[in-house]
């Protein structure tokens, strides 16, 4: 018996076309998800195998939103299911089977943001530069390199205006050596092997593109050079590829993401059908008026409007004497609202252009007493006692891991110094052996019989905590791990504050936390696996004490994390030319960076369910001196007065005064 899809014509012509190229422009709040899910309930239903179905998103939460609803849609039917995952969660997939052809271990790890920078610092110590080059820096030029699809003996014919990129381009070069030697790969990696992979062994393209008769793409819009090609190869044999994708909501230029993956792909598959969404089951029509006739003024895209019958007030564009009277007014009439109104914090959101803007707001929330989150301001795997837990799990793992032995073997204090560390350093160097091989003798090393037999202790502890957790990983081999290392001990040593230690060893709680919702879905599970899923931010870190905050909190966020969210009430600040559009883009007077900055704009606009309010400061403070600003030409442009004489004249004074 064939399901009824309660759906409007262009999502059941998405849902009807089962086989061949398509393209489906899903325009903000057209019900994407709702489409893609009925979409592969209906291949199901026609007699596609799920696993035979591949589903491809950009983000954890997409991936997991993804899964629910389609296991809703199909019941409980027993059996296998289809493969939805992140791009990169799909490549790991790969690279756990494959990756020994590329001479990495079967067994590898993912470095954070930080172990990369630890990995950088020695690249840069090794090398012996003079140039100002920061760990932080160099592991940002070779992201920029890698997500452009470049690797590093091609860095050299890729070199940019940075007077430093010759240097950072050798450095790219002895870094990509330093983690091979130490097993481990960074997220970028994880594209660019499954890319090397795909191009040296076609036999392993072969057999991953076998999996699939079906394969479905979430923003594409998203897409950079490496995914864009991975996705094309596996699909290249059947030919039944899905992208769903708004190139009107491509913001992602920064990171590699290349809008004309979206915009040409009627050249790449010549046959595809092409569906456009365009009713909007979220926003208001006075809000969708602003939006569409914003993003009208973008040259390069496919071309679509939004439409709904739902009523609204129609958007506010409002000026402030300064940023402390921007802040202050918003804020007040926030705290009216929820007063007089009787709204929630969580139906108000902050929208701005860069995090330094959030500050004035911060102060005014905490004056009016009114609870607010700032959305992605510090990652969980930032906090120290997160950071130095997974260095322990990861040298569990593989001891040779010189990043995350060096990062613990004196923490907490166990008697091995700094002139004991430096001293197995420099052996381990000169030898060209791991550090952890140093280890094995400590007196052949020269160490005294005191910093001996620490470091002869610290080993042996490794060695039986690694035979442990990788036997039997559990909650409670976990937790018997974290009390034996005595971290806590640590965390009052470093932190006098009560209140603060508190917070600290909640933290490390939290990873117990994680590695129990892991365990839970995956009974089985590893220590090596929790570590890949811990690295890819497939387990959940947040407390519950933040999720109820998350619930009752006013949003403050930049438009790139708004993005995929809405809220009632939503508040664009900072409505002025060099902060939206940046004045990176002004400056550069380059059209397709506009362009990008415009759809950031019309993200922010796509938010908002019910209300839409839009301000600036007419004056800012710089250096202690304040500045007259310009309202955005945005603003103009999305208001219909684009005809004014000011419109060209604030383009004018913008590039100039920049």
């Amino acid at each position: 018996m064939e399901r009824k899809y309660q759906l409007n014509a262009q999502q059941q012509q998405v849902v009807d076309t089962l086989s061949g190229p398509l393209l489906v422009l899903a325009g903000a709040g057209t019900g994407k998800t709702r489409v893609v899910t009925f979409r592969v309930a209906n291949l199901i239903d026609k007699g596609t195998k799920p696993e035979r179905i591949l589903a491809v998103t950009f983000t954890n939460k997409a991936a997991r939103e993804m899964k629910e609803r389609i296991g809703k849609r199909l019941g409980n039917r027993n059996g296998t299911k289809p493969v939805i995952s992140t791009f990169h969660s799909y490549c790991v997939r790969i690279l756990r089977r494959r990756i020994n052809l590329l001479g990495f271990p079967n067994v590898f790890t993912i470095y954070s943001t930080g172990d990369q920078e630890s990995a950088a610092r020695q690249v840069l110590r090794d090398i012996k530069t003079n140039a100002s080059i920061g760990p932080a820096d160099l592991v940002r030029r070779i992201g920029q390199w890698k997500s452009a699809g470049i690797r590093a003996e091609q860095a050299l014919e890729h070199l940019g205006a940075n007077p430093n990129d010759y240097i950072m381009a050798v450095a790219y070069r002895r870094y990509q050596s330093l983690l091979k030697t130490l097993g481990a790969i960074d997220f970028d990696d994880i594209l660019l092997l499954t890319e090397d992979l795909f191009e040296h062994f076609p036999d392993t393209l072969k057999a991953e593109a076998k999996l699939f008769d079906h394969i479905l793409v979430d923003e594409y819009q998203d897409t950079n050079q490496s995914q864009y090609r991975i996705i094309k190869a596996l699909a290249l044999p059947h030919r039944n590829l899905c992208v769903v994708g708004d190139d009107d909501q491509s913001i992602y230029g920064w990171r590699g993401a290349e809008v004309t993956h979206i915009l040409n792909f009627r050249k790449d598959w010549p046959d595809a059908k092409v569906v456009r969404l365009e009713v909007n089951y979220r926003s208001t029509k006075q809000i969708l008026e602003w939006a569409n006739r914003l993003i009208a003024f973008n040259r390069e895209r496919h071309p679509k409007k939004l439409r709904t019958s739902r009523e609204g007030p129609p958007p506010l564009f409002n000026q402030f004497k300064d940023t402390e009277d921007e802040a202050g007014r918003i804020v007040r009439h926030i705290a009216r609202r929820i007063k007089n109104d009787r709204r929630k914090p969580s139906d108000f959101a902050v929208l701005f252009r860069t995090n330094e803007q959030s500050r004035t707001f911060e102060m005014e929330f905490r004056k009016e007493k009114i609870p607010y989150t700032i959305v992605g301001s510090q990652s969980f795997f930032d906090r120290k006692e997160v950071k130095d837990i997974m260095a322990y799990l990861k040298l569990l793992l593989r001891p040779q891991d010189d990043i995350s032995l060096l990062r613990v073997i004196n923490t907490p204090a166990r008697g091995i110094g700094a002139t004991t560390i430096r001293r197995l350093t420099a052996s381990a160097v000169a030898s060209k052996r791991p550090v952890w091989e140093t280890l094995k003798d400590p007196a052949a090393e020269g160490l005294d019989s005191r910093a001996a037999k620490a470091v002869d202790g610290f080993r042996s502890f490794i060695q039986s905590s690694s035979q442990a957790l990788r036997k039997s990983f559990t909650v409670n081999s976990l937790t018997s791990f974290i009390e034996k290392i005595n971290y806590r001990r640590e965390i009052e040593h470093l932190y006098p504050d009560p209140e603060e230690q508190k917070a600290r060893w909640s933290s490390v709680g939290d990873v117990v936390d994680a590695a129990a919702a892991f365990l839970k879905e995956h009974p089985k599970g590893t220590l090596y696996e929790f570590l890949i899923d811990t690295s890819l931010g497939e387990t959940e870190f947040d407390s519950e004490k933040e999720k109820q905050l998350l619930q009752n909190s006013v949003m403050l966020l930049t438009y790139h994390a708004a993005k995929g969210l809405e809220f009632p009430e939503v508040y664009m600040v900072g409505m002025e030319e060099g902060i939206l559009p940046h004045k990176r883009s002004v400056m550069n007077l380059d059209e397709a960076s506009i362009a990008e900055e415009r759809r950031l704009c019309y993200v922010g606009m796509t938010r908002a369910q019910k209300r839409l309010f839009l301000s600036m400061a007419l004056s800012r403070t710089k250096w202690g001196k304040p500045r007259p600003c310009l309202p955005s030409r945005f603003v103009f442009e999305a208001t219909g007065h684009s005809d004014n004489p000011h419109y060209q004249e604030v383009i004018a004074k913008a590039a100039e005064n920049q």
